[in-house]
């Protein structure tokens, strides 16, 4: 499912989509059952939709049978969230990355201080058990000309990072990149460096190959919004990256690019102006519940997960043309946000018939709420 798409397909307006903003944080008044109730998206929510459309045509430009992982990331990147890919290696998460960094770029005339100017697009970090955590976060250097020392900026210091094979390396270096993800900062000789507010590490584990490795511990499980199992892209698909390789090789210094100001524009925009009924959040809450309570599962989510989703489903609702969230929403993103942080009973495999189970009952309750 693509962008355009997502936002094409824009469900008629019904009572049950009206009745979504009848309770929101604003204190808004009750909505009536007319479609003429629901807001129409506004103009600056409409070119906060652009900026994502043209930062999705970018990265598709380059990564082929990938729609839907580019969706995610794109969700993620915009809702302030960070990415989990368990994947193979050469299926084309290096590119996916690149892309989207180097879809983003940042005039000269923002870079107004020496951290700004050291922020890059892109880095690719592949981490191996003998890294050190000022290998990404960076070092104090010392400077003979001067005698003193002055901060040298590691790769976390970019608008996109891959963190290639994240579960490669030591504990002490998957603590540094909690405090990056979690904090957006970094901590090196006391002294804090702030990173960029576009901040977005798109992580990968190979889950076959685990011979070695340090498995991330649940806290820094939960930092990543969404963890995304990829499979090979289809035969057509695959046929076509062999077929347009020099093309996008060649023209891939004319791709489209957006400015890093119009993308945090979007994200305060959507943020601001897509509603999120309390209807939405007593579900989101009753199916946590559900959740924490079922024989089947070991350990439940987090609320910082919930907490988490609430802007993912945002941007969703606007890329579906919608000024609200709706259940649909709900249904759309909540396996991918809960897929890593439950943890299921010995003997239990089946997480989707889990979550499905935990997830009627307060979305018919969410119906039933919307018609009245």
């Amino acid at each position: 499912m693509t962008l355009e798409a997502t936002s094409a397909n824009t469900a008629p307006l019904t009572e049950e989509n009206t009745a979504l903003t009848e309770t929101t944080d604003q204190g808004a008044a009750p909505a009536t059952s007319s479609p003429a109730a629901v807001p129409a998206q506004t103009a600056r929510l409409q070119q906060a939709v652009t900026v994502l459309n043209r930062l999705s045509s970018a990265v598709r430009s380059q990564v082929l049978g990938r729609d839907d992982v580019i969706e995610l990331a794109i969700i993620a990147l915009i809702a302030d969230g960070h990415v989990l890919l368990e994947d193979f290696p050469g299926s084309g998460k290096t590119t996916l990355a690149k892309a989207l960094g180097e879809a983003i770029v940042t005039p000269l005339q923002e870079q107004a201080d020496d951290v700004a100017a050291a922020i890059v697009p892109f880095r690719r970090i592949q981490f191996t058990p003998d890294l050190l955590p000022s290998d990404v976060t960076g070092g104090s250097v010392f400077d003979t000309s001067t005698n003193s020392f002055h901060f040298r900026h590691g790769p976390l210091f970019a608008h996109v990072v891959l963190a290639d094979e994240i579960n490669r390396t030591s504990p002490k270096v998957q603590s540094a990149m909690l405090e990056a993800m979690g904090e957006k900062q970094v901590t090196v000789d006391n002294t804090t460096y702030h990173l960029d507010k576009l901040f977005f590490v798109i992580a990968t584990q190979n889950p076959l190959d685990l011979v070695g490795t340090y498995p991330l511990p649940t806290p820094q499980l939960d930092r990543f919004l969404f963890k995304i199992t990829m499979k090979h892209i289809e035969r057509d698909a695959e046929l076509d990256v062999l077929d347009t390789y020099k093309t996008r090789r060649d023209h891939s210094q004319q791709r489209i690019q957006v400015t890093r100001s119009d993308v945090l524009m979007a994200r305060e925009v959507i943020d601001m102006e897509v509603v999120i009924a309390r209807a939405i959040k007593t579900a989101l809450v009753d199916i946590s519940r559900n959740l924490r309570s079922d024989e089947r599962v070991l350990q439940g989510n987090s609320t910082r997960s919930m907490v988490l989703l609430l802007p993912a489903l945002q941007v969703l609702a606007a890329l579906r043309g919608r000024s609200f969230v709706s259940a649909e929403d709900i249904e759309t993103l909540l396996p991918r946000v809960l897929g890593h942080r439950v943890e299921l009973a010995p003997g239990v495999a089946d997480l989707g018939k889990v979550l499905h189970d935990c997830m009627r009952d307060p979305l018919e309750q969410l119906a039933r709420a919307t018609l009245q």
